[in-house]
């Protein structure tokens, strides 16, 4: 039987483990039915697409040259680990270990595709006209299930944050 501590833990590793399974399906999905740039559209401000993306975030570094992938992997492995570093002491603080268990579901989808591929698939494009100031054309940029994670993950940790400091006051 596992311990109380172990079990905690176990409930957000599975957490992140169905996020990287679903990030990995959607993309599986996408690689199987979909050519490089090719797309559908679903309503007049979604589209699915295919995408690839050696950069980080908005495609940062993605003209590099090819040491991106290797460095945004090793970072993308090195977070994992911390991760789950953290979920181990802290595994008990809900809002914090949720928001862990995204931001590792996320990096570990991503990883997974620059060691696979060399690239990151995306494939969610939203597009509003009030974006085309920042965006081409109002496109915000493609991401996938991982980002969303990822993003997820980002706002949880900003919020625990908050209502931490709230209590100590």
């Amino acid at each position: 039987m596992a311990k109380p501590s172990s079990r905690g833990m176990l409930v957000w590793l599975g957490l992140a483990f169905a996020i990287f399974l679903l990030d990995q399906f959607t993309k599986v999905l996408i690689l199987g039915n979909y050519r490089l740039g090719e797309g559908t559209v679903v309503t007049s401000f979604f589209n699915i697409v295919r995408v690839h993306n050696s950069g980080a975030a908005f495609s940062f570094l993605a003209n590099a040259g090819g040491w991106q992938r290797w460095f945004f992997t090793v970072v993308g492995l090195g977070t994992a680990v911390f991760i789950v570093w953290m979920l181990r002491s802290h595994h008990g603080q809900k809002l914090f270990a949720f928001s862990l268990a995204c931001l590792l579901g996320g990096a570990l989808g991503n990883v997974l595709d620059r060691l696979l591929h060399g690239y990151v698939v995306d494939m969610l494009d939203f597009h509003w006209r009030f974006l085309a100031p920042l965006f081409p054309g109002g496109h915000f940029p493609a991401f996938n299930v991982a980002d969303m994670g990822i993003t997820a993950g980002a706002i949880g940790l900003v919020l625990d944050e908050i209502l931490r400091v709230r209590r100590a006051r």
